[in-house]
């Protein structure tokens, strides 16, 4: 597998499972008393309630809770797909408050790379031309796109598969298209949402030992789940309950399958749904339809859906 390599000074070194990443102590993202309402109407949901937490370079930080809990919230404004109703949201140092649109777009194309459960995959293009997409509005074309494009292709392990359609995939190899479409432009921070959840035990832990591996080599991952097994291959896991940071606290990651039996800590469940999910589910269709703009201040064309899809996902 291609060692993963940075353009940008990265606060991090190592590369084995005996000599982990340094964390270094400039931040990737700070968040200071966050909050987020939604409105409906009359009504008012508080989906987070004053969240403050750090990611440095080189962490691997699990963020996890019930459905209702405000981690897909949480996710949105870190992936800068949304904005805070308050508090203070910093990006390598830039406030995202005041920034527009094209500023926020561009700014999550060069630091922020998402892998989502779905994949997320055009159904009738190459691998190749997927993990190409976020080179795109970026502004890279041509020869140069494409041997970027190969180059996180290699860094997930599918050089030999560039040219096959999603179809022609298993579930893993979807997801490794996506890692990779969510690296190619070399982001600061790897936002991972349900990582595994569209994936066999075997399959998910193949991606969860990618990450590891990932990690080894400097990248800085947060995922966000509900699934306790998940959750232990981080360093550092932050729990959310009713939109505030339960708890915060280090770990040791482990490896390897769950034990048989072995229930996640924190499942979905009827009970546990709120009006948050429907919420952000409503937001992101609405953010992916009109409101994501290409960094070059290009606007999204309703006939533009499928692929500025997968470009909102992986900016």
């Amino acid at each position: 597998m291609t060692e993963l390599t940075q353009p940008r000074p990265r606060d991090t070194v190592g590369d084995s499972a005996e000599h982990p990443p340094v964390i270094e102590m400039h931040p990737v993202i700070e968040m200071h008393d966050v909050t987020k309402v939604y409105r409906m109407g009359t009504n008012e949901f508080q989906a987070l309630r004053g969240v403050s937490l750090t990611v440095r370079s080189g962490e691997y930080v699990a963020v996890i809770g019930a459905s209702g809990s405000g981690k897909s919230t949480l996710m949105n404004l870190i992936g800068l797909l949304d904005r805070p109703s308050a508090g203070t949201y910093r990006v390598r140092g830039t406030d995202v408050s005041q920034l527009s649109k094209d500023r926020m777009a561009d700014l999550r194309n060069r630091e922020i790379g998402f892998v989502f459960q779905r994949f997320n995959l055009l159904a009738r293009t190459q691998a190749r031309k997927q993990v190409e997409l976020p080179l795109f509005y970026a502004g890279i074309a041509g020869s140069r796109a494409g041997q970027m494009a190969m180059d996180a292709l290699a860094k997930v392990g599918l050089t030999e598969w560039a040219h096959h359609k999603p179809d022609e995939l298993s579930g893993g190899q979807q997801q490794r298209v996506a890692i990779a479409r969510a690296l190619v432009n070399q982001p600061s921070l790897l936002l991972a949402d349900e990582p595994t959840g569209a994936l066999d035990s075997k399959t998910g832990n193949d991606i969860l030992a990618l990450f590891r591996d990932l990690h080894r080599q400097g990248l800085t991952l947060m995922v966000v789940t509900h699934d306790m097994h998940v959750a232990r291959q981080a360093q550092r896991i932050i729990t959310l309950k009713d939109g505030l940071v339960l708890s915060d606290v280090p770990n040791q990651p482990e490896t390897g399958e769950p034990e048989t039996g072995e229930a996640s800590a924190v499942a979905h469940t009827p009970e546990n749904h709120s009006a948050e999910d429907n919420l952000t589910d409503e937001q992101a269709n609405e953010q992916a339809d009109a409101d994501v703009h290409a960094p070059n201040g290009r606007g999204v064309e309703a006939n533009d859906s499928a692929p500025v899809l997968s470009a909102r996902h992986t900016p």
